[in-house]
Parts: C-alpha cells; sequence; structure tokens
C-alpha cells in the first residue's frame, strides 16, 4: 500500500468533512460539528482563506488529514495552529499521522513561524503518546477558554 501526502484541494472536502465527523464520533461529541462543506468550501477556498489542510491517500482514497491555520503571537510573532490530525481507524497503524504532522511542521519552517501549537484532550494518550516522540513541551499551566455562538450572539 502506497501512501502520498499532498495538499488539500476544495474536491477533497466531503472526505475531509467525513473525517471529522469521524474524529467527533472517537471523541464522544457527534453531534457537535455544525460546519457545513459551504462553509469549510468558503472558509478554505474563498476570498480570503483562513485555513489550509494536508490530505492522506491510500490507493487514490483519502484516509488521513492535517488541518492548519496562521495564528499570530504578541510575544513570539507568526505562529502555526494544527487544529487537527485525523487518521480513519483502519489505517492507524500505518504512520500516516506521523507523515502529516510532519508535513504540517515542514510548511511552518516554510512559513518561518516561531512556533506550532496544538491541543490534546487529556484522556487521549494514544495521541499523547504520538506527541511525546517529538519532545513535545505540553503546557499544562495553560487553560483552554471559549465562548460558544450562543454566547457570542449574546453580546
Amino acid at each position: 500500500m502506497e501512501i502520498k501526502i499532498r495538499k488539500g484541494y476544495k474536491e477533497d472536502l466531503p472526505a475531509v468533512l467525513g473525517l471529522i465527523r469521524e474524529l467527533a464520533t472517537f471523541e464522544k461529541a457527534p453531534n457537535d460539528v455544525v460546519v457545513s462543506l459551504e462553509d469549510m468550501e468558503q472558509d478554505g477556498f474563498g476570498d480570503k482563506p483562513i485555513f489550509k489542510f494536508y490530505v492522506a491517500e491510500a490507493d487514490d482514497v483519502i484516509v488521513g488529514m492535517a488541518l492548519y491555520y496562521i495564528k499570530y503571537s504578541t510575544w513570539k510573532g507568526k505562529c502555526v495552529f494544527l487544529e487537527d490530525i485525523i487518521v480513519t481507524e483502519k489505517f492507524r497503524r500505518f504512520k500516516i499521522g506521523k507523515q502529516l504532522f510532519e508535513e504540517v511542521v515542514k510548511a511552518a519552517k516554510k512559513l518561518k513561524a516561531r512556533r506550532v501549537e496544538w491541543q490534546v484532550l487529556d484522556w487521549n494518550v494514544p495521541a499523547i503518546r504520538f506527541y511525546e516522540k517529538y519532545d513535545t513541551a505540553f503546557m499544562k499551566e495553560w487553560l483552554s477558554c471559549r465562548l460558544t455562538e450562543e454566547q457570542i450572539n449574546e453580546f
């Protein structure tokens, strides 16, 4: 089986959205995915794209993806935020996540980013072990915070 990592294109988005839904099910939140294919098309390929992604193909079928975007640190400047790496369960033993992760790091290097950041759920032990292989700094003193769409709309 040949695994090919390549830049993601608009026509890949249906498969990417399928992977996102698979991840949501794995994370026990299948009903939390509200992004639509149209949202992703606009946000990734509209007038002002706000994310990029890579896909992993096995025999011309998309089996994984890594989605990232540029963020800005007031202390460091340009950084890359890796939103998700997703590999369909059947293909998780073929180092596809490694290839996708390393492709994002190469993109960050090319962009001259000063950091690559991401989050991992504290109960996702396989993902934590994966990131430990890269001598990752786990930032336990930083808490993730958010406002929901409803809270934003109440302002």
